[in-house]
């Protein structure tokens, strides 16, 4: 990454500044702006989210906001209520409460003297989240917004659910804020009110996985704050952003299908980060296109950004299957909008371990034979079967990608094609239509497509998962019939990818995937009919355009943040399986270790351990696990805080249990602890 140290405008920066609330309460605000800015506004970029601007995010702000705001801008980053430095209590994701704030913060800033009346959003995740839904709520100063790993969809399409089954993801998010809400302000900021303003966060901010947990259909909660239950709410323009490594992807093809205003769409190969520190590489030249979106739409500079292709994608090359790339060989194409006429539907069929290039009917019966049923294929997969999965989104901290696919599926059903003649390319969202019957009320079904290469390693494409009992919609669930054959559409994560000769393409049914997602209540025999079943593909040829466009330019940035590390970093994923007990455990190690950031004088810790165990083919033995170890520490004032997160479920219920300790100095300050049981709702 190039590191800029000039810039057109010269920038200063304000480590805190209150923003008042309508209620009175105020939130912390960092700003960079050019110096010069109360004689020559600017528009404002506001990114709002609750990850600590003062020390948890500050890295990553340093890199991206006084660039941005070096080339003509004044860019805000705020602590949402109650997270941070902000006054107030954070209670959940996404509340009327933090959206209303929103709207205030930008009436705030269009008034400021070094503002020019524009404002702008930017952010990745929740920032990416939170811009779409304060855009539907149209404040007028808001001109436009650049959307990063975000959804329109919160329960479709989120880190809690996938195709109705409840995600692992949903346990290792909820820990992660519960270690995050349980942290105290800084008390250079908010001065001798920290500590209260600390108790009361540990006592108001609540248990989030019980919230979450009791909605477990697509009700009135889940559609708060989701976008596409009205594209139309929302009219600024939308830079959409994500990687096919990251668990959002999706979102960018649906927001430029459904929004009525101006839209552009962008997807590399990255995982959970800002494309100009994306891995897997290449990471691009992202502040740059920032600065194109926001000279365009904020300053009414013709910078060419609205004269290209609205979709521009990354197609990846095959590689052979690893928990870890730092580079996806490939190439950039772009499409002018999306559907695109450019995107065709390959149908392939389905026979005993086979995919078929042209579908084939049932054989007739023979003249005066008794008719016959279809054949069929059953299974039921071993409850382990996902432990070789990844993480739903890859934040490439660890070696967190799919591993070979190959022991995943000795427990699946598998069809294979015949070695590809030529290359095959697809753009866009692999889709099933399967007939199928099962034995249990409740059930799931996990598609996974790979690329098998010529020596049998399997790297996997995308996925797609259906809890069955959703199969006409997530808003009113059914449970199965047992016995009785459906017919069912499944779609898979949009991926780009290239298929080369001699490969094959393979195509993977299980009816378990943990711990990605939380298995059914009791083992589940799938009995599938694969002639009246297909397989399609969005395929996509090569097209002369895609070598004519402009190329993005190398990632820059500003100068980092000074970071001294006291004890070393260390993540990993394990996954281990004790032979006596039949016990399988995947281990997630994220221990950011410890570090000091000499300009505000804190030393900081993180440490992240998770495990997800499960014993033979005993659904009621799953089980997942987390505890977060968070402290900060400045001379003679030193915190610290644990949190534990354990989830179990039998056939009828989810048992949830959690554990909250804070500490000042060696004494705790604070303990709580939950036991709490939910009813399963055909999950």
């Amino acid at each position: 990454m190039k590191v800029r140290t000039e810039f057109p405008r010269a920038v200063r920066s304000i480590e805190h500044m209150w923003i008042p609330m309508s209620d009175g309460v105020r939130l912390s605000a960092r700003i960079w702006l050019p110096d010069d800015a109360e004689r020559h506004p600017v528009p404002a970029v506001l990114e709002y989210i609750p990850y600590r601007k003062r020390d948890a995010t500050r890295s990553r702000d340093e890199l991206m906001h006084p660039w941005i705001a070096g080339h003509g801008y004044a860019c805000v980053r705020v602590d949402i209520r109650g997270s941070g430095d902000s006054e107030g209590v954070l209670e959940d994701e996404y509340l009327q409460r933090e959206l209303d704030d929103g709207v205030e913060i930008i009436g705030w800033l269009a008034s400021q003297p070094w503002c020019d009346g524009g404002v702008g959003m930017i952010g990745i995740s929740w920032g990416g989240f939170n811009g779409l839904q304060i855009a539907a709520m149209q404040p007028p100063q808001l001109k436009a917004i650049v959307s990063v790993c975000s959804t329109d969809d919160r329960y479709a399409d989120d880190v809690h659910h996938m195709g109705g089954c409840l995600l692992g993801d949903n346990l290792s998010w909820a820990s992660t804020m519960f270690a995050y809400n349980s942290l105290p302000p800084d008390p250079e900021i908010v001065g001798d009110r920290w500590r209260p303003m600390w108790m009361g966060r540990l006592e108001g901010s609540g248990l989030w996985m019980e919230k979450w947990l009791r909605h477990q259909r697509r009700d009135a909660y889940w559609r708060h704050g989701s976008i596409c239950e009205d594209y139309a709410r929302v009219s600024c323009p939308v830079f959409a952003v994500s990687g096919w490594a990251d668990g959002y992807s999706n979102a960018v093809f649906r927001l430029l299908a459904g929004l009525r205003g101006p839209c552009k769409g962008l997807i590399g190969p990255w995982g959970h980060r800002y494309p100009h520190i994306g891995i897997p590489g290449p990471d691009i030249g992202f502040l740059q296109e920032c600065l194109r979106w926001w000279d365009h739409w904020l300053k009414g500079i013709d910078s060419g950004v609205m004269d290209e292709p609205r979709l521009h994608v990354w197609m990846q090359d095959s590689v052979p299957p690893t928990t870890r790339y730092h580079y996806r060989p490939g190439r950039w194409v772009a499409e002018p909008g999306w559907p695109s006429p450019h995107v065709g539907r390959l149908e392939l069929g389905l026979a005993p371990n086979r995919l078929l290039a042209q579908a084939l009917p049932p054989a007739p019966a023979a003249a005066g034979a008794p008719a016959q049923s279809d054949p069929f294929v059953e299974l039921q997969s071993p409850l382990t079967v996902g432990l070789f999965a990844g993480k739903w989104c890859s934040y490439t901290a660890a070696p967190d990608l799919p591993h070979d696919q190959r022991q995943e599926d000795g427990g699946a059903l598998v069809f294979d094609s015949e070695p590809l003649s030529e290359t095959l390319e697809i753009l866009g969202s692999p889709e099933l239509e399967l007939e199928l019957e099962v034995d249990h009320p409740v059930a799931m079904i996990a598609a996974r497509l790979s690329d098998m290469r010529a020596d049998g390693k399997a790297t996997r494409v995308t996925y797609g998962l259906l809890n069955l009992t959703h199969r006409e919609g997530s808003e009113q669930p059914r449970p199965l019939e047992p016995g009785r054959r459906y017919r069912v559409r499944l779609s898979m994560n949009a991926i780009a990818h290239s298929f080369p000769p001699r490969h094959r393409v393979r195509l993977a049914l299980s009816t378990s995937y943990w711990p990605l997602a939380w298995p059914s209540p009791r083992p589940v025999r799938l009995c599938l009919f694969p002639l009246p079943s297909r397989l399609f593909l969005p395929t996509r040829a090569p097209r002369p355009e895609d070598g004519q466009l402009r190329p993005f330019e190398e990632p820059e940035s500003s100068p980092g943040l000074e970071r001294r590390l006291i004890e070393p970093e260390h993540h990993n994923w394990r996954v281990t399986r004790d032979l006596e007990t039949d016990e399988s455990t995947l281990e997630v190690i994220d221990d950011s270790g410890v570090h000091d950031i000499p300009s505000i004088g804190l030393r900081v810790q993180r440490k992240v351990l998770e495990w997800y165990r499960s014993q033979a083919d005993e659904y009621d033995s799953v089980r997942g696990e987390t505890v977060w170890s968070r402290g900060l520490q400045r001379g003679d004032w030193r915190v610290r805080t644990l949190t534990r997160t354990v989830l179990t479920s039998d056939a009828e219920s989810f048992r949830l249990r959690a554990e909250l300790d804070a500490f000042e100095g060696e004494t705790r300050v604070y303990s709580r602890n939950w036991d709490v049981r939910i009813p399963r709702d055909l999950v």
